[in-house]
């Protein structure tokens, strides 16, 4: 509305003000009438379901058979369901939009907006045996429920879906007929109030018998035929068949007005007016054909003509009236919209509204408004911003929000975040009131629902871009929303590469974070577009995410290949562990055969937990060596090395492993060999299992000196290695003289220290000396040094001419304090000094 006529609509029921907003117009279809419609709206600016009102004469248009259709505020049909159940009672919208329809015979069905099937069940009990007459559906804390009476005047009452039903109290003195009823909720509980005659009457779960609550009413009057329940359940209205209205708390304690309304016929509807500001509410509409009557607590009225057929939809700030040419809702006037546009306001925003306006116009008048509100600036610009919050009409928006700006100027360090926040805020809520979205929502709607629940909506409404953009401009995550969109791709184009295509352009961007192909790729799976799947997996970098649905689609060469790319261990063994389970081993080897990471994981794997397995694999295989280290480890395990032998080197020969092939032969003819050897020597030495060398070891120690001959032939043992066992067991027996025999016997292949290094280990200086004089010159000044010998060890350096030598000889005189021999070095040292 323009700004001039801003207060057109304004009403006052002393001592407030309200007004009438007009919503975008609903362009019905040509041949809906709501004059013979049976109506459920849902609040929030939620869609509207109609079906043909049995109990009216209606003109037959086209088929007669019944069909629920749904709108949306705008009156474009979003959906219809052709009605083939039974006899519909009642219809109600659930808090997350969802159309709850309720049965004669107790059963309920619940719908999308589109009209598709989403669940059914029953109400259960009694409920299902007798007819049902009335129903309500309800919100509460523990979610929407349904209650129902039967035609035996019981009343059962289901929280939600998957609660069971619970039976309230019986109606005390049931004779008389009750004539209206309404469901209040307390938290996650609900009873039942129910107008009979002249009283009331409670029903709450856990009572034996329902409260009779009367002479509500001073005047007289012959029943109650309508009670409403403010929108937060806390106050309570009836209404008499003579015109009577009272007003009150919900639990019948306090009174607030007894008003007479003056009028015989029965109204539509009754709702109670919500205050935007606060929670409370002051005043009901009251509906009568071309009429409304709007009541508040101080017992005031005020009047309002209307279509001849409307419904009234109550919300948490106001009351929607949607008739057949107009959509309007009725609020209590916000006080900071009052405090700017009231005839003579002297509040500081109207001053600075006005002082706005003025300099716009650039007269010297926008100063004198502005020095009336200085002072106060700060609470004039938060007023402003509020008032635009409250605003439907885009243009009076702008107008307060450039007021806010101009007045935020004159506020020293004044934070903005305010001011931005109810800018981008309005931006949204205006996108969300167009027609083409349909989703009228006020301020305080939009602050209650939360941005995550108004973005869902829109997804369900497969309003994509439109919420992509709100996301952005509200700065929330948009993954999920573009998640939806593909899935919506994937469920209505039939086009593979399409699908695909374009799935793929709007995902590469590098600002969206969060989003994985695999589960469109598993949507798509499940309807059947295997073939699409597989295309939007191949995008997925992440092997984690896309194999086990590769698994659960059954491609199994797809799966391995991805695992084993990925380099992930863990990952290839839970692919290789699956994939066993559900294929024929012959095939499950045909595939792993291919992917040499997978097979050698496969084998570790086996090789912990199933040899058996192992030993298939390497016979599909023909891999001989592997074979043959099979049974080697078995023969290890069982202590069957000697009779398995022959096998494994028949393996490694079939294997063309001929090293491997003769150390096995080798091994078994040494293992027979320490068995004649262990008989033939019985206490003395044990030779089964041992090595070679340990084998020439213990027969030398035993004294057995061609045996240790011949085995060293046999087994081509070097000569070094079995000079040092000679040396080693003569050394242990103390033979010196067949040791000095041995290194006579021929030139020693590994020289004479080792004879020094056993004399020494066995301290016989003597018998060291003899060999030390056949070590190399270069290492005698060592040996003798190690035997003591320093004498000769000082004689032998002095020959070598070898300087070093004897300074770390003098060095070691020096802490023996041997005076002789440190003269003896010095002396010769002085000489060798001299020589240079």
């Amino acid at each position: 509305m323009p700004i001039m006529n801003n207060t057109g609509e304004w009403f006052k029921v002393r001592p407030d003000y309200y007004r009438k907003v007009e919503l975008a117009t609903p362009d019905w279809p040509i041949d809906f009438d709501l004059e013979y419609m049976q109506v459920a709206v849902a609040p929030y600016g939620g869609p509207l379901a109609a079906i043909r009102d049995a109990t009216k004469l209606v003109p037959v248009k086209g088929a007669a058979r019944p069909m629920i259709r749904i709108f949306n505020t705008s009156g474009n049909e979003t959906g219809h369901i052709l009605w083939n159940h039974g006899k519909l009672i009642s219809m109600g919208w659930s808090d997350t939009e969802e159309l709850i329809c309720v049965l004669e015979n107790a059963k309920v069905f619940v719908y999308d907006l589109f009209g598709n099937e989403k669940e059914s069940y029953s109400i259960g009990g009694e409920a299902s045996v007798i007819k049902i007459v009335e129903a309500k559906v309800f919100q509460s804390a523990a979610g929407t429920g349904v209650a129902v009476m039967t035609t035996s005047g019981r009343i059962f009452l289901k929280q939600n879906s998957n609660k069971t039903e619970r039976k309230l109290p019986d109606i005390p003195n049931s004779n008389a007929n009750c004539s209206c009823w309404e469901i209040v909720t307390e938290g996650r509980n609900s009873y039942c109030l129910l107008g009979r005659e002249r009283e009331v009457i409670k029903l709450q779960h856990g009572q034996t018998v329902g409260t009779v609550t009367a002479n509500l009413f001073e005047k007289p009057h012959d029943r109650i035929i309508k009670i409403s329940v403010s929108y937060n359940h806390q106050h309570l209205a009836l209404y008499t068949n003579t015109g009577l209205l009272w007003l009150g708390s919900v639990d019948m304690r306090q009174k607030y007005c007894e008003f007479d309304t003056g009028r015989k016929d029965i109204p539509l509807q009754i709702e109670w007016i919500m205050n935007t500001h606060n929670s409370d509410a002051d005043a009901v509409v009251i509906s009568y054909p071309s009429y409304l009557l709007i009541v508040n607590r101080n017992a005031d009225r005020s009047e309002i003509p209307s279509d001849p057929v409307m419904f009234l939809v109550a919300e948490m700030d106001g009351v929607r009236i949607i008739s057949q040419t107009s959509h309007e809702m009725i609020q209590r006037l916000p006080k900071c919209v009052q405090n700017i546009f009231a005839v003579n306001s002297q509040a500081p925003a109207s001053y600075l509204f006005e002082a706005q306006k003025k300099f716009e116009e650039k007269s010297y008048k926008s100063d004198e408004y502005l020095s009336m509100c200085r002072s106060n600036i700060e609470l004039a610009v938060n007023e402003c911003i509020e008032a635009a919050a409250y605003e439907f009409c885009p243009e009076t928006q702008k107008s307060l929000m450039r007021t806010a700006y101009f007045g935020k100027g004159f506020i020293p360090l004044h934070n903005p975040e305010e001011y931005m926040r109810i800018l981008r805020i309005l931006r949204v809520l205006n996108t969300l009131r167009h027609e083409k979205i349909a989703m009228p929502l006020t301020y305080k709607q939009f602050s209650h629902l939360n941005p995550e629940v108004i973005l869902s909506r829109l997804v369900f409404r497969k309003h994509y871009a439109v919420a992509i953009q709100v996301a952005k401009h509200l700065k929330l995550p948009e993954s999920w929303i573009l998640e939806h969109w593909a899935y919506h791709k994937v469920m209505n184009d039939q086009n593979d590469n399409e699908v695909a295509r374009k799935i793929t352009e709007k995902f590469k961007n590098p600002s969206i974070e969060g989003i994985s192909y695999c589960n469109i790729a598993e949507k798509a799976y499940q309807n059947g577009r295997s073939e699409l799947a597989i295309k939007l997996l191949e995008l997925e970098p992440r092997a984690s995410l896309h194999v086990p649905l590769l698994l659960k689609m059954g491609k199994f060469d797809r799966a391995v290949a991805s695992a084993t790319q990925s380099g992930d261990p863990e990952l290839v063994t839970e692919v290789l562990l699956e994939i066993k389970k559900k294929m024929m081993l012959s095939n499950f080897h045909m595939i792993i055969r291919e992917y040499p990471l997978a097979l050698n994981m496969y084998k570790k794997i086996m090789m912990e937990s199933s040899r058996t397995a192992l030993y298939d694999i390497y016979n599909t295989e023909d891999d001989h060596k592997s074979i043959a280290e099979y049974h080697f480890y078995n023969a290890l395990e069982s202590e069957g090395l000697e009779s398995n032998l022959s096998n494994i080197g028949n393996s490694y020969a079939q294997g063309r492993c001929t090293v491997e092939a003769e150390l096995c032969a080798d091994t078994a003819r040494m293992l027979k060999l320490q068995k004649t050897l262990s008989t033939k020597h019985i206490g003395a030495a044990e030779f089964n299992g041992l090595s070679i060398h340990d084998t020439m070891y213990e027969l030398l120690k035993i004294g057995e000196l061609k045996e240790a001959e011949k085995i060293k032939s046999d087994y081509k043992v070097p000569d070094r290695r079995f000079w040092w066992l000679r040396i080693l067991t003569l050394a242990e027996k103390y033979n010196w003289v067949e040791l000095e025999k041995f290194s006579k016997s021929k030139k020693s292949p590994i020289g004479y220290e080792p004879f020094v290094e056993v004399c020494l280990q066995r301290e016989n200086v003597r018998e060291a000396q003899k060999y030390i004089q056949r070590c190399p010159d270069k290492r005698k000044v060592y040996w003798y040094t190690r035997a003591g010998l320093y004498e000769e060890s000082i004689d032998c350096a002095f020959e070598q001419r070898d300087l070093h030598s004897l300074y770390e000889l003098q060095s070691k005189m020096q802490l023996i304090r041997d005076p002789v021999l440190l003269e003896k070095i010095c002396h010769y040292i002085g000489m060798l000094e001299a020589r240079r």
